[in-house]
């Protein structure tokens, strides 16, 4: 028989993940000396923006999510734990201030990285704790992650060949 818990609590750390990745790439934007990168990193923050905003209008309508079959509850929720206290956003200090520590734009779009690599976890394990409506709008934001990761690879290795 399937444990439930509140599916909203897993949906407002995914509205947390946005919104400090949000404040992530405007801080990093600020600080980018190189317009490229600037605007580059400005668009990243209008993406995190976005799906905050969709995980705040899903956060009314969830209720009890299942924890899924054959798995322990306690276990389970210690690996969700685990998987947030694992995030670059939420553990090693503030990630303002280790993007603040970051030498260069190199150096800020490889943290960036880390930050999109622990958000696609985290939404691929959401996606098997609500309900499949909900379900089909975290898979579009993990989707957009994913391609998020691969434009931040993009233009690493664009700076790494220019530098």
């Amino acid at each position: 028989m399937a444990n439930f818990f509140n599916a909203s609590d897993i949906v407002g750390t995914a509205i947390e993940i946005e919104r400090r990745g949000r404040n992530v790439y405007t801080q990093a934007a600020a600080g980018a000396t190189n317009p490229d990168v600037k605007r580059f990193l400005e668009f990243f923050a209008g993406e995190e923006a976005r799906h905050q905003a969709l995980f705040e209008s899903m956060a009314g309508r969830v209720g009890k999510a299942a924890i899924p079959a054959g798995s322990d509850e306690e276990e389970y929720m210690d690996y969700v734990q685990a998987l947030l206290d694992s995030h670059a956003l939420f553990c090693g200090g503030a990630p303002e201030k280790d993007l603040a520590d970051a030498s260069d734009a190199i150096a800020a779009i490889e943290l960036a990285s880390r930050f999109e690599k622990d958000t696609i976890l985290y939404f691929r394990e959401m996606m098997d704790l609500l309900p499949a409506a909900e379900a089909g709008i975290v898979k579009q934001c993990l989707d957009e992650e994913r391609g998020h990761l691969r434009q931040l690879r993009g233009m690493l290795a664009k700076l790494r060949n220019n530098g």
